[in-house]
């Protein structure tokens, strides 16, 4: 369909497969253009057919979905990546994130909150709530320190207000949160942000929350 969303939807069950295209292809504004049934067949369709979005089961045979989505976040003009998980907060879901995915949902989604997620996506959003990215963060970071970021350079591009803001951001508050927090208008806020993302070079604030903790900028319970 012309000016559609495309997908591509990976699982490594077929009927899982099935009933996510089943859903997806009823919209119309989403077209589902291939499946996968595992990490190496996700790679080499997202290379292939470049949809807009990838809809990515995690535990998988032979290339997981975590690895899978790492190399499809490094590819020129990456799809989102979507990971979809049995388990809330599953361990491998921050993994996944880590590796550049830009959001994630519980496989018993309601079919409208699926296909409401991969038009977020497609927009260029990050499908996290910060009270979502709050209890991640906090679960699995508060495990341990991470490993020290190498980019510190990025953060000595960003100005002190916009090194405010990704702290703020980090510390999982909306951007309303961090407007009422910092006495400025939301409008202002969302440049902020959008100045964030481009100097860090992050696809989206969930990568940009994450940088701010592997770069040290904030640890966790801070």
């Amino acid at each position: 369909m012309s000016g559609s969303i495309t997908a591509v939807v990976v699982d490594d069950q077929a009927l899982v497969r099935a009933g996510f295209r089943m859903i997806l292809d009823a919209e119309d504004d989403i077209d589902v253009i291939g499946e996968a049934a595992d990490g190496r067949e996700a790679i080499d369709a997202a290379r292939r057919l470049r949809p807009d979005v990838v809809l990515m089961d995690i535990r998988m045979p032979n290339v997981d979905g975590v690895e899978a989505t790492r190399v499809i976040a490094a590819t020129a003009d990456a799809p989102t990546v979507l990971i979809l998980t049995t388990f809330d907060l599953d361990e491998y879901v921050y993994a996944a994130l880590r590796a550049g995915a830009s959001g994630f949902l519980l496989k018993d989604t309601p079919a409208d909150d699926l296909a409401a997620a991969v038009r977020v996506l497609a927009r260029g959003d990050a499908l996290i709530a910060p009270s979502i990215t709050r209890r991640l963060l906090a679960e699995f970071m508060a495990a341990g320190p991470p490993e020290p970021g190498t980019d510190r350079a990025a953060l000595e591009r960003l100005t002190e207000r916009e090194t405010e803001v990704l702290t703020l951001m980090a510390r999982g508050l909306s951007n309303g949160e961090i407007a009422d927090e910092l006495i400025l208008g939301e409008a202002t806020i969302k440049t902020h942000v959008s100045r964030v993302l481009m100097k860090l070079g992050a696809r989206d604030r969930v990568q940009a929350v994450i940088a701010a903790y592997e770069t040290g900028l904030v640890t966790p319970g801070q």
